[in-house]
């Protein structure tokens, strides 16, 4: 959730206006992740455009990105209502601007009304990049667009509302923890998919064969959230060292002087010889991890040390502290 006092923010700085570039990227890179890798397999990755292809199978003469609108627009009403003004001009922008670019969109990719309301990749960009015949490729191309746009988009502090909405309703009225009901949601979306594209109930033509396009619709869910973790959060390649040697003065210069960090000394104890000890707590990138076991290794021989991975390393030399309710990955 975005913990703003005003829906409308006022103009700022540089990054202020690189905020919103960074903004309308990211919508329009979701968005081409739709139009160009999902919506012409009839994907159900969820969220309100999974609930906007399985209603275009049943209204083609209704785009995807109108189908949002009308999810959206009424979702936004409510939360506005219910949470007040929680949601700043970028959320509102956000939700308003994508599902009108996957129109347009549509539009320019397609030849013609009736292409568009087929969605048919052998039409899209006159059969161009049509993967009919590689879905998982497609798959997995649409989760890294999807995925990449949307962590864009929640980077300068915004959402592309939707089932975000829906799952914040369920937490203040039923109790429900935030990522149970966005799972809920996605859940009844990609059912419904199944019932009505794999299953055929409610269109023209019943293919019974189409349920395996709710296995890609998975994997599309799973990886695009794994890659809009990785666009918030970034890679994680920190290490930590636990330190324990009767040489910690050789160390400490070479930490200091050598490889140009500092570390912290923790108060230890042995256990068999129940001697006080100075164990070394030293984080380092992946890079200088072979650095370290090395110079360890010409200084003590004997030291004991400890390699583990660090999930998200904040401070002077790393990331910078988030700031109070800035949106987090997980």
């Amino acid at each position: 959730m975005i913990n703003t006092k005003k829906i409308w923010e006022p103009m700022g700085s540089l990054e202020w206006w690189g905020s919103w570039i960074q903004l309308f990227v990211g919508c329009m890179i979701m968005g081409s992740g739709f139009v160009l890798f999902v919506n012409p397999y009839n994907f159900v990755p969820g969220g309100v455009y999974g609930a906007g292809i399985v209603l275009h199978n049943v209204f083609p003469s209704i785009q995807v990105g109108t189908f949002g609108y009308m999810f959206d627009v009424p979702l936004m009403i409510i939360a506005i209502l219910v949470f007040g003004g929680q949601f700043g001009a970028r959320t509102v922008i956000a939700a308003l601007l994508t599902p009108g670019f996957m129109n347009v969109l549509t539009r320019l990719v397609y030849p013609d009304e009736a292409a568009v309301q087929s969605l048919d990749p052998s039409l899209l960009l006159g059969g161009s990049i049509n993967l009919s015949n590689d879905l998982l490729l497609t798959a997995i191309i649409g989760s890294v667009l999807i995925g990449g746009g949307q962590g864009i988009v929640v980077r300068t502090q915004a959402t592309t509302g939707g089932t975000d909405i829906i799952a914040m309703l369920l937490q203040k009225y039923a109790g429900i923890k935030f990522s149970t009901g966005i799972f809920l949601a996605d859940m009844v979306v990609i059912t419904s998919g199944l019932v009505v594209i794999g299953f055929g109930y409610g269109t023209a033509e019943s293919s019974g064969g189409g349920w395996v396009l709710t296995l890609y619709s998975l994997i599309i869910i799973f990886l695009s959230s794994r890659v809009v973790a990785r666009v918030i959060d970034g890679a994680s390649y920190d290490k930590l060292l636990f330190i324990i040697s009767d040489k910690r003065e050789e160390l400490k210069d070479f930490i200091i002087n050598d490889l140009s960090r500092s570390a912290t000394y923790i108060k230890a104890k042995g256990m068999y010889s129940d001697k006080d000890k100075h164990m070394i707590f030293l984080v380092v990138n992946r890079k200088e991890v072979k650095t370290v076991q090395r110079a360890i290794h010409n200084i003590d021989e004997r030291a004991f040390f400890v390699v583990t991975d660090a999930y998200d390393t904040f401070g002077e030399g790393f990331k910078s502290v988030p700031k109070e309710g800035t949106i987090e990955a997980e």
